[in-house]
């Protein structure tokens, strides 16, 4: 029993599980509120951002969802399959529309959201919140430039 304690103890001493295992956790909790979407919430965060910020460049989406080209082209397909968002191809590049189906999900997007957010501050101080938000930010932005 004293060798699963030590590993519990070492793996929760560990930046990188602790990171994960809060992921899953918070991953979970926001799957089930985005589920009134009918999309995950990376889907939701996705249709979000063309709401808000429509016409923008594939690229750009991918940028702000910190997505590969790959990923973000599955998601849009999806999300247009839907009618929920659009495409037009220019040369080149891809620019994404919103839709008025699209549109229409916004305000169960900005819920589900504000619940996922509600729940973490119960548990943390806006302060708490707002620090561990910019270490988290100074630890990926270190870990990007390499």
């Amino acid at each position: 029993m004293d060798h699963i304690d030590n590993t519990d103890t070492q793996l929760n001493e560990c930046l990188f599980f602790s990171s994960c295992k809060l992921a899953r956790v918070l991953g979970k909790t926001a799957e089930e509120d985005f589920k009134v979407t009918g999309l995950s919430p990376s889907h939701a965060f996705l249709l979000h951002i063309v709401n808000i910020s429509d016409g923008l460049g594939q690229k750009q989406i991918g940028e702000a969802l910190h997505m590969t080209p790959s990923t973000i082209t599955r998601f849009i397909e999806k999300l247009e399959n839907k009618g929920l968002v659009s495409r037009k191809s220019e040369g080149k590049n891809v620019y994404i529309f919103k839709t008025e189906k699209g549109l229409h999900l916004q305000p169960e997007i900005e819920k589900a959201w504000a619940h996922v957010h509600e729940i973490y501050s119960d548990i943390l101080t806006i302060e708490e919140s707002e620090q561990f938000i910019s270490t988290a930010n100074k630890i990926i932005a270190k870990l990007e430039s390499k």
